[in-house]
């Protein structure tokens, strides 16, 4: 088993783990930079059956407790009153002609709940973000001015490798508090017989969703949450991933460490200019890596072309 980082390890994580300056020193990009045209074509050979799934969550709009903000969404226009017509076609409601449906939906994806990926510009350490740009180039009043989701808006595709950390230890799902360690994820390249090779996306199943289907959503800030222990950073480092994705919020919950108290996101996105998938839906992806007896898979995530904006919710669609 791997020694666990102490505080003062874990913080020289930000030096020894550091990419800042290897694409450049105007670089957004980050990890984003190991996804070429040949490893597009190469995730493009796994198309064998044609098979696709999502890897996102349903949006909902009720109140839970890990949702204490939850997506609003109400109906500008709808087919209300459409059944009390007058013969020329005009509702006797409203005296509107058209016949349409309209929404608003309005959201805070950043969260335990909605499946989104983080741009480099959500987090920082000591008043910088990935690449020593720093944090004011975030403002309230123009949002992200660098590091904008939106240079990701031709879309992130690559292979995709499903890291079943349940199907790996024989549990149903990893305990809230927690963490998955560089060993379940070397016993799963042994076990299902893959590589993790560069440029890959990374997606490590704890089994929390399932959970939370079957048992009901909880507090995590409250009840905890599992993810990888941040012991796993220089193993994604060493394998150069270009993203990494749990069906958690990425980070274990209570804090492992109280002076850096998210480091997967912390060190992750600040140091490594790593992407990150938060609270995606694997079930599914486990149940299709079973059938066909392969994990990995043709992956792409296409984040919303916002502007100035720190992510987006995405659907991954993972194809066998």
């Amino acid at each position: 088993m791997n020694k666990m980082p102490t505080q003062e390890e874990l913080l020289s994580y930000f030096q020894d783990l550091s990419n800042w300056g290897k694409w450049g020193s105007e670089d957004q990009l980050g990890t984003l930079n190991y996804i070429n045209d040949s490893i597009i074509l190469n995730a493009a050979s796994l198309l064998k059956n044609g098979y696709r799934v999502s890897c996102s969550r349903p949006i909902e709009f009720e109140y839970a407790p890990d949702a204490p903000n939850p997506p609003v969404h109400y109906m500008l226009e709808s087919g209300d009153g459409l059944s009390l017509r007058s013969p020329n076609g005009e509702s006797k409601l409203s005296g509107k002609p058209s016949q349409v449906a309209l929404d608003y939906i309005g959201m805070i994806f950043h969260g335990h709940s909605i499946t989104h990926i983080d741009s480099l510009s959500h987090f920082f350490w000591e008043g910088k973000m990935y690449n020593n740009q720093p944090a004011y180039l975030i403002s309230n009043s123009l949002g992200a001015t660098a590091e904008s989701v939106d240079i990701a808006s031709d879309g992130i595709i690559s292979r995709g490798i499903l890291i079943d950390v349940p199907k790996v230890r024989n549990i149903p799902w990893v305990e809230r508090g927690e963490g998955v360690l560089p060993e379940d994820i070397i016993r799963a390249e042994e076990k299902f017989g893959f590589k993790i090779q560069e440029g890959d996306i990374l997606l490590i199943r704890t089994g929390q969703y399932k959970r939370r289907i079957e048992e009901g959503p909880v507090n995590p800030s409250v009840e905890g949450s599992t993810a990888c222990h941040p012991s796993c950073l220089p193993l994604f480092h060493d394998r150069k991933i270009s993203m990494l994705g749990s069906d958690t919020g990425n980070d274990v919950l209570p804090p492992l460490y109280p002076n850096v108290n998210m480091p997967i996101h912390q060190i992750g996105i600040v140091a490594m200019g790593l992407w990150i998938l938060d609270n995606a839906n694997l079930e599914e992806l486990s149940e299709a890596c079973e059938k066909f007896q392969r994990w990995e898979f043709f992956i792409s995530i296409n984040p919303l072309k916002l502007s100035n904006s720190t992510g987006s919710p995405v659907n991954p669609i993972a194809v066998f």
